[in-house]
């Protein structure tokens, strides 16, 4: 069963994959979005919670230094999970890797749910919860580039960032639901959910193809032509030109690397090809994607906004939750019809912009949260809301993007991993040291973050390449091109092609050939016959 996106035929299955292992992302963004609420829990800070202050809730605070200790352990174990996820991906392939990987997950729940007064041992669950999630960050995004079409590549991978965003508003609202209970439920239930959460995707994800390119690279050519058809909606054998023409290029690629040594981490660093290039870039890119600022608000939101003077700051994290969600939905869009480069461009100078904003506001009502009157707390949450709709729409989404459709494939698992490491190294930076920082100089971080987006800005401009609608083998052309420049890069085309309308225009002509191949008997009737008596052979 198929659909027509811009008259090309895609499987009813793509779908399928696209969102079923964006799940993924859906455990990353769970984690990350429960844990500003269970800090502010009152049996949570009960039973963790080491410091005496009379007053507070439950007669605790916490320590600055152990609230970072046990926010920004996951980002450790994330950052460890994600280089073993890039050898667990080549060797037991995309889904099998997946499975594992939600088993590591689930062990990781068990530590944090069993725990009764030890904080450290929240910790260590959220360490070992985090090798899942690290090692899945380097699956998932590898998984969908490899097999949806590339029609809808940028749309689909894009899902990865919107499941993520979709398991931090959930977070948000189970919390808001359990911090009513008097009892250890309002937290164990919330971390408990996320084993549910990983069952979807370690059972479902075995209903779905592997990765062709995977499969054609270990000689499992029967096996990459049945996926190619499935993603299209294709039987096997009917000589669909789609499936064809793509598995023809996939095993073109393969047998041009047959000479080759599988890659090892040192290649990921060899100037040859840009590999050197596109490594640096990747992980300066998804550091430059942590460093937006966006997770400052996700991770302690409801602290910071309870400090404005709003009555319910669980509440005020759902509305942010929401705008990220729903803007996600925009930037896959904004991705899929404008490309890459300029959606990350303009973004980044968007989320400076709101970003100096929130912290000129900030500093100047201040500078001491307490101090901030009702109407400059009312503007530092516009600010953040229109900060999020431009991360949400550009940033969020597009560098998960880049990273799947960016390496060639001989190294792409590794890169990957790389580039991800750099985003959950990040990532701890920030989750351990912005509640120290941001109880020293207060408004002021948002400074920080705004530079670091000036700097996306121009990052992005001079060094990233615009792959929008090429084949993930062209994209690695386009980077071997010595011709080609990252400002010039929108006009790269492949041999036999003069511009990107024509790539599109020419998937709308074949769209055409398609549909009178598949109504007619007497339409290619030679080559149909041949197809269907042999589809695994390529000339």
């Amino acid at each position: 069963m198929a659909f027509q996106v811009r008259g090309t035929p895609i499987g009813v299955l793509t779908l399928f994959i696209a969102m079923l292992a964006s799940m993924g992302g859906f455990l990353f963004g769970w984690d990350t979005g429960q844990i500003s609420g269970l800090l502010e829990m009152e049996d949570f800070r009960a039973r963790f919670a080491t410091v005496d202050s009379p007053g507070s809730v439950g007669g605790k605070t916490w320590n600055p230094w152990i609230e970072g200790v046990v926010v920004s352990l996951l980002s450790v174990g994330t950052a460890i999970g994600v280089l073993i996820g890039a050898p667990l991906a080549d060797k037991l392939g995309r889904r099998r890797a997946m499975v594992v990987e939600c088993i590591v997950f689930d062990i990781g729940v068990i530590i944090q749910v069993t725990s009764f007064t030890a904080w450290y041992q929240v910790a260590i669950g959220r360490l070992v919860t985090g090798l899942g999630v690290g090692a899945l960050s380097a699956a998932v995004p590898l998984y969908q580039s490899e097999t949806v079409p590339r029609q809808v590549r940028g749309a689909l991978v894009g899902t990865y960032q919107l499941f993520i965003t979709l398991g931090i508003l959930l977070a948000y609202c189970t919390n808001i639901g359990t911090r009513g209970y008097g009892n250890s439920g309002q937290w164990r239930v919330p971390i408990a959910l996320g084993i549910f959460f990983s069952s979807i995707l370690a059972v479902g994800i075995l209903f779905c193809p592997e990765s062709p390119r995977w499969l054609a690279a270990r000689g499992r050519n029967e096996e990459a032509y049945r996926s190619c058809a499935a993603v299209r909606g294709a039987k096997y054998g009917d000589g669909n030109p789609w499936v064809e023409a793509e598995y023809r290029e996939i095993i073109a690629v393969v047998k041009a690397g047959e000479s080759l040594q599988e890659a090892g981490w040192i290649d990921c660093f060899k100037p040859c090809n840009k590999t050197l290039y596109r490594t640096l870039l990747g992980m300066t890119l998804q550091a430059g994607q942590q460093f937006t600022g966006a997770n400052y608000f996700f991770y302690f939101g409801t602290a910071i906004f309870r400090s404005v003077g709003l009555s319910d700051s669980f509440v005020t994290q759902i509305i942010l939750g929401a705008v990220n969600f729903g803007c996600t939905f925009l930037g896959l869009y904004i991705l899929e019809r404008f490309g890459r480069r300029w959606p990350l461009i303009i973004g980044a100078a968007w989320q400076s912009f709101w970003l100096f904003v929130f912290a000129i506001a900030g500093v100047v009502g201040g500078p001491r949260p307490e101090e901030i009157s009702e109407g400059v707390g009312k503007l530092l949450i516009v600010s953040a809301c229109l900060f999020i709709l431009g991360y949400a729409s550009t940033w969020a989404p597009g560098i998960w993007i880049w990273i799947g459709e960016s390496f060639s494939y001989r190294t792409r698992a590794k890169q990957a991993s790389l580039s991800t490491l750099a985003n959950w190294v990040s990532n701890f930076l920030i989750s351990y040291f912005s509640s120290p920082i941001a109880n020293t100089i207060y408004f002021s971080y948002g400074f920080v973050f705004a530079g670091c987006n000036l700097a996306n800005c121009l990052i992005a401009f001079f060094f990233v390449y615009e792959s929008s609608d090429l084949t993930l083998e062209d994209v690695d052309a386009m980077y071997n091109d010595p011709n080609c420049k990252a400002w010039h890069s929108t006009k790269w085309v492949p041999a036999g092609y003069t511009s990107r309308d024509q790539i599109k225009k020419k998937d709308d002509t074949q769209a055409t050939e398609v549909g009178e191949w598949s109504n007619s008997p007497s339409a290619l009737p030679g080559e149909q016959e041949k197809n269907k008596a042999n589809p695994l052979q390529v000339a």
